[in-house]
């Protein structure tokens, strides 16, 4: 329940005094409960999810998988009212060489809605929205006298092989 004197956090929703102003988390800037109320009533109006599948709905597979990661994902898209159903992939060897796939499937409707909550979890267990990717598109150039490492941003003599920071490996 949001209560409208207090503050949240937009992105992960933390609870604050009202005198707090950034996310401990987050580290960014809070809203009070009111506005936050509001802008999700907008959301919720704006989208409308039917829920549980019906035999007449038409499905579009979203993501083929692992059984147990559809599983985690169905989990979370039915918590948003998205309709979701998991089937196994027809296409499978049979002969036991190799795992079954499995496919997740919603309305083509709601396509869009599932594509927004798999990204979102998806910044959320890799945890890209918190990490500085400043550096990502730094190259390592063994010509160059010094690297910047992509992954840590660590600049090094291109003698080593190894981010002496990280331990990225670049040989």
């Amino acid at each position: 329940m949001i209560e409208h004197d207090l503050k949240y956090c937009p992105k992960c929703r933390d609870e604050y005094r009202v005198e707090m102003q950034i996310c401990a988390t987050c580290g960014v800037p809070l809203i009070l409960g009111a506005d936050l109320a509001v802008m999700e009533n907008k959301g919720a109006s704006r989208r409308t999810r039917k829920g549980a599948l019906t035999p007449d709905d038409q499905l579009v597979v979203i993501f083929q998988g692992a059984l147990g990661d559809l599983k985690h994902l169905k989990v979370l898209l039915e918590a948003e009212q998205i309709g979701v159903m998991i089937s196994k992939d027809g296409e499978s060897c049979g002969g036991g060489c190799c795992a079954p796939k499995f496919l997740l499937q919603v309305r083509q409707e709601e396509v869009r809605d599932a594509l927004e909550v798999l990204a979102e979890e998806h910044r959320r267990a890799t945890a890209l929205a918190e990490h500085d990717a400043t550096h990502s598109g730094a190259v390592f150039n063994p010509e160059a006298g010094e690297a910047v490492c992509p992954a840590c941003g660590f600049a090094f003599a291109t003698t080593a092989t190894t981010c002496p920071d990280c331990g990225l490996c670049f040989g």
